[in-house]
């Protein structure tokens, strides 16, 4: 996608996209405190994409087996 996101149009796209996201995708919440994570949030705030940096830290982390 381009700067700026699609936007889900119709019920039957936003049918589509849920179905996909259900056979795709897993969301995985985390909860982070303000006051005893505030570096973590602070750090992460900085980044351009949380989720990119997020992934990048994983997969560096096992590539380091």
């Amino acid at each position: 996608m381009t700067e700026q996101r699609k936007r889900i149009s119709g019920p039957a796209q936003r049918k589509a996209v849920a179905k996909y996201n259900a056979a795709h995708t897993k969301i995985i919440p985390i909860r982070l405190n303000f006051e005893t994570d505030a570096d973590i949030l602070e750090h992460l705030e900085k980044q351009s994409s949380k989720m990119g940096y997020i992934k990048q830290l994983i997969r560096d982390d096992i590539a380091k087996g």
